[in-house]
């Protein structure tokens, strides 16, 4: 079996046994048998979850993606599979350009991200502000072009006995493109019932034949959109009294909607290729990898013309900050597959590189004055890289009762490394000037003493093996050991098997650990800048420290070496392949968790002496951490269901019905012995809330699509359950909510097809915020966690040229 093909079943083989071996169907279908089973009609309303194995598996085809309109892959996504979340956000630094993305109601760091069944890489980014996901990292699934992706495979099952860390809650496999010959070109225009948000995306793929065999596919997007605005009239006084006491009459004239709550702006250009040939009679060289480059500017928190941070010299009315940051990604691998006696081998190497370089525009740093500072800085960067070099074997052994044991076996080398840069001296010192505060407002600068420069590495050895015992009965097990220089060794395993009643009813399962090493980011990222803090009355500037493991302050706490988050899963499934195309899988899991890590809660020298010793040589205000202190179970259930209908001279109808639920309590809370007592302050009622309700815990879709003739239309209700988001004034609850998408498409002839679409058609949003947490009216809607985002209907035009 050649390599795509060893790729394709990866992730169904971890549904079988957990691996990334071949599953036994490889040896007993036909190539066209194992590609029925992957095929994907019409446009995420098809047959997308594989019914044939021990774990859930939803796989959704690059036209699924495509045809939806939406511009973003990890918003498509959202869409797709109801278990997977995509919230938005708005002023949380760099959380808007890089926004966490979370499966089955866990955090961001706990679902393993691949690409033709290789590790990815994860964004140097750390989410530090108020977001689902807080003190995480994850892999930036918008720098993957959706013109690349032949297919999406999600995995919802736990899978670190087989590829390591970070399976905890399931594997997204992205298989790229890889036709030898044809291509298309595609461009969209769209903007927001607003009118504002417009936005063009070009993409185009084409593939080459290399050689007899071989492929080499070529795909990039340039895409480019204008901000949304949804923030409410700042009705607070902007500029200082006159000397008789008297308000400014420009107070007249401001141009109130002075902040900017909304999607940024945004540019992107991406570049990926797919590279595989034939080498010999039975050796195939492969490559894969790309890059992607794009810039966006968000605003921070307005500064009035009367406050001590603003300069009105330079800007007579205040000034809003704009984060624009910089976001660069590159991957590359290289492999060869090839077979030695009844053994098929597998060689590879891969790099990733994740750049976030921080810039600040329209800003200033008020502590140099009027005739020192700049109005634009570079404040820092943040880099995280990953090597990956692994060998794995694979083969068939005659097994009882004449049946084939897959068996599988592999090696793997990783190392990581986390590297903070400094911004240019004007983004972070404090100059002295009329005793203004110091450093780049908006975002201050990393200072030199925030610089770090780390690596860490890990092997690990796993073998697993695949059964088909009797034509009723599959059975999987899988064992791991990893070796990390920085925390020592875990080892994890998984034991699956799925039980064919009939031939159309069966039962399936797993029972795995798994563990999630933490990561370099949070190792290694440290900072102290200047963030708005909600005391009570309302958001104020102060300067904030995140500390890492290294740092004197965590050491003088008692912090400790952060160890590995730790979890048990189980999972049971009903299987029920119907008539006339008719598929239905119910699937119930339980994740328990053990020693989740955390970025603490802001601790002051007021809340205890030994905070107050730590601070005593830093500029910080308050100290915040990353900690193991949390254990966790989440239980949920998935249902998919999907028919399809033949409509004689109607045409062709096919159906799905997808619904997740989740829900995650906290078991117990584990903090440091020199910090007792200060549990309210550290894992505080707001960060319990985002950890176990900021996620919708019900969510699902029903879609349909309709073929006739030329034309074919896509219409896709998605409902998201209720959220909470907790203010200094208690919390609140959003949703839910439901969502209506349509797309209508008419193939004008072979090669173009036009369509148009809206989604959101009814311009839904999500609830307001509550009259006292809507900061004078400016923040009307929440500004994270919201799945439905905040800026209504989005309608658009396509053209698309096959060739």
């Amino acid at each position: 079996m050649k390599r795509k093909n060893l790729i394709t079943l990866a992730i169904l083989s971890s549904a079988t046994l957990g691996a990334p071996a071949i599953a036994q169907e490889a040896n007993t279908e036909s190539q066209a048998d194992v590609e029925e089973v992957l095929q994907v009609v019409g446009s995420r309303l098809s047959f997308r979850t594989a019914t044939d194995g021990a774990a859930p598996v939803d796989i959704i085809s690059g036209e699924d993606l495509a045809a939806t309109g939406i511009t973003e892959t990890g918003k498509a996504l959202q869409y797709a599979v109801p278990s997977f979340n995509f919230p938005s956000s708005s002023i949380t630094d760099g959380t808007d350009a890089v926004r966490p993305a979370s499966l089955r109601g866990l955090a961001p760091d706990h679902t393993l991200v691949l690409i033709n069944g290789k590790r990815r890489h994860s964004s140097a980014l750390v989410h530090l502000n108020g977001t689902t996901g807080r003190g995480s990292s994850n892999v930036d699934l918008n720098a993957i072009p959706i013109a690349a992706i032949k297919r999406i495979e999600v995995l919802r099952d736990g899978a670190a006995a087989l590829y390591g860390s970070d399976a905890i809650a399931g594997v997204i496999n992205i298989v790229l493109k890889d036709n030898a010959e044809g291509g298309s070109a595609n461009l969209q225009l769209g903007q927001t019932h607003k009118g504002d948000g417009e936005q063009w995306k070009l993409t185009g793929s084409q593939g080459f034949t290399v050689g007899e065999e071989g492929s080499f596919t070529l795909s990039g997007e340039l895409h480019h959109k204008n901000r949304t605005n949804r923030a409410g009239d700042d009705p607070r006084q902007q500029y200082p009294l006159l000397p008789n006491g008297e308000l400014d009459p420009r107070e007249e004239t401001f141009n109130r909607q002075s902040f900017h709550v909304g999607d940024g702006e945004y540019e992107n250009a991406a570049l990926f290729a797919n590279f595989e040939t034939a080498v010999g009679d039975s050796g195939t060289l492969y490559a894969f990898g790309g890059f992607s480059d794009r810039t966006s500017e968000s605003g921070a928190f307005y500064r009035r013309a009367l406050q001590s941070n603003t300069l009105t010299e330079i800007y007579p009315d205040g000034f809003l900050p704009i984060l624009a940051p910089d976001v660069k990604d590159y991957s590359g691998y290289l492999g060869y597959e090839w077979m030695l006696g009844e053994w098929t081998f597998d060689v590879s190497a891969g790099y990733g590189l994740s750049e976030f370089q921080y810039n600040v525009n329209n800003s200033l740093n008020a502590s140099l004055g009027p005739e020192l500072t700049p109005t634009s800085f570079e404040a820092g960067t943040l880099e995280n890289t990953e090597t990956n070099v692994t060998i794995d074997a694979q083969r068939f052994i005659p097994f009882a009762n004449n049946s084939d044991l897959s068996l599988a076996m592999g090696v793997s080398y990783r190392e990581n490394n986390y590297q903070v840069s400094a911004g240019q001296e004007e983004s972070y010192i404090n100059g002295g000037y009329q005793d203004r505060p110091g450093g780049s407002q908006g975002f201050t600068g990393f200072t030199p003493e925030s610089e770090v420069d780390r690596s860490r590495d890990n092997i690990g050895v796993y073998v697993e093996a695949e059964n088909q015992l009797t034509t009723e009965f599959l059975w999987g097990a899988a064992i791991r050991h990893e070796d990390y220089s920085d925390f020592g060794t875990n080892t994890s395993w998984k034991l699956s098997g799925r039980y064919d009643l009939t031939d159309r009813i069966a039962v399936r399962g797993t029972a795995n650990t798994g563990f999630r090493a933490p990561s370099v980011q949070q190792l290694y990222f440290t900072n102290i800048s200047t963030l708005f803090v909600d005391r009570g009355d309302g958001p104020v500037p102060e300067q904030s420290g995140t500390f890492n493991n290294i740092s004197p302050v965590t050491n003088a706490l008692g912090i400790g070496n952060l160890q590995p988050e730790e979890s048990d899963s189980l999972s049971l499934g009903l299987v029920w392949n119907g008539y006339e195309g008719l598929a239905i899988t119910v699937d119930a899991f339980q994740i328990e968790i053990q020693d989740r890590i955390i970025l603490s809660g802001d601790v002051t020298p007021e809340d205890s002496p030994a905070v107050a010793d730590a601070l005593a040589n830093t500029t910080a205000e308050n100290a915040r951490f990353f900690v193991n202190a949390v254990d966790t179970t989440t239980k949920g259930v998935d249902i998919v269901v999907t028919q399809q209908f033949d409509l004689g001279g109607y045409g062709d109808l096919k159906g799905q019905l997808a619904y997740g639920y989740n829900d995650t309590e906290i078991d117990a809370i584990n903090l440091p012995p020199l910090l007792d007592g200060l549990d309210d302050v550290l894992f505080d009622q707001e960060e319990q809330t985002r950890m176990t309700e900021s996620v919708p815990k019900n969510s699902g879709s029903l879609g349909l699509t309709h073929e006739l003739g030329k034309w074919s239309s896509n219409i896709q209700f998605s409902y998201f359950g209720t959220y909470d988001i907790y203010y200094s004034s208690g919390t609140e609850t959003y949703g839910p909510d439901w969502i209506t998408d349509v797309t209508v498409n008419y193939q004008w002839n072979d090669n173009l097809k036009i369509s148009v679409g809206a989604q959101n058609l009814f311009s839904d949003y999500p609830d307001m915020r509550s009259e006292g947490n809507q900061f004078n009216g400016i923040f009307k809607y929440p500004l994270t966690n919201s799945p439905i985002g905040f800026n209504g209907g989005y309608f658009f035009t396509e053209l698309q040229y096959t060739f």
